[in-house]
């Protein structure tokens, strides 16, 4: 495996935040989704060497309130669209101008809201994520906050137990991840209209957790939709999700 370098920095805020990188060449800013973080996303299942390997310098932040970058539980700390300003604070800080941005999940979500703040990446690939998951983001936030208040109470094999056990898996913190969920803001159509950039979407061929990620690549100007193996949770671990995403890079 190709060696992985470690960084921190701070947010505008004062937030303590970390990130992953390896490989050397283009820069591609990888975002994990919510409860997840950056080596259970990308480099557990071999996205980031597969994409490395290509050519490309692979960064991967841990979101606030995930993995290593801090949690803290103050909501003041968490205000609306705050994982976009982060990404643009590390995009700041490693001194960025010509990148490609990719993202799953919440992942995915921040990259549409850094699309839609001026963020002007070269191709950006949205992952497990789907148009309901962007016009109207309460839904799902409404799932996590049951599961978050919740915990402990479910029947096993139940979608809100194999959240939890993730959750379980990856050690994260109860508490700072409610406070995510104040994050969220809505990305309207016309927002999605605008953006003026290559735009892959992938999403796993039994993903509609958060919609349909075909009419969120209609929804784009030019964007192309394509399936890969798995629902949600499984799409990560397979390697057709790495392969898209380098496979559109490097086209």
């Amino acid at each position: 495996m190709t060696d992985i370098r470690e960084g921190r920095f701070r947010a505008a805020d004062g937030i303590d935040l970390a990130w992953r990188e390896m490989g050397e060449g283009r820069p591609v800013v990888l975002i994990h989704g919510y409860f997840s973080n950056a080596f259970t996303n990308w480099i557990r299942y071999g996205h980031a060497a597969l994409i490395a390997d290509a050519g490309f310098r692979v960064i991967m932040p841990d979101l606030r309130g995930h993995g290593d970058s801090g949690k803290p539980h103050d909501p003041a700390s968490y205000p609306r669209d705050i994982l976009a300003e982060d990404g643009f604070a590390l995009i700041a800080h490693l001194g960025l101008t010509d990148y490609d941005l990719a993202g799953y999940s919440l992942g995915g979500r921040t990259s549409v809201r850094m699309l839609a703040k001026g963020a002007a990446p070269r191709r950006a690939i949205l992952c497990g994520m789907g148009l309901d998951g962007i016009l109207h983001t309460a839904g799902r936030g409404d799932y996590f906050r049951h599961v978050l208040t919740n915990l402990g109470s479910f029947e096993r094999g139940s979608s809100e137990w194999m959240t939890e056990a993730f959750l379980k898996t990856t050690k994260g913190d109860p508490v700072a991840l409610l406070n995510i969920l104040e994050t969220f803001v809505d990305t309207t159509r016309q927002e999605l209209a605008a953006i003026d950039r290559p735009v892959l979407v992938v999403t796993g061929a039994e993903d509609d957790d958060n919609g349909s990620g075909e009419a969120l690549a209609a929804a784009i100007p030019g964007a192309r939709f394509q399936p890969v193996p798995g629902n949600h949770m499984s799409a990560v671990l397979k390697s057709e999700l790495g392969q898209a995403i380098r496979d559109f890079l490097v086209a």
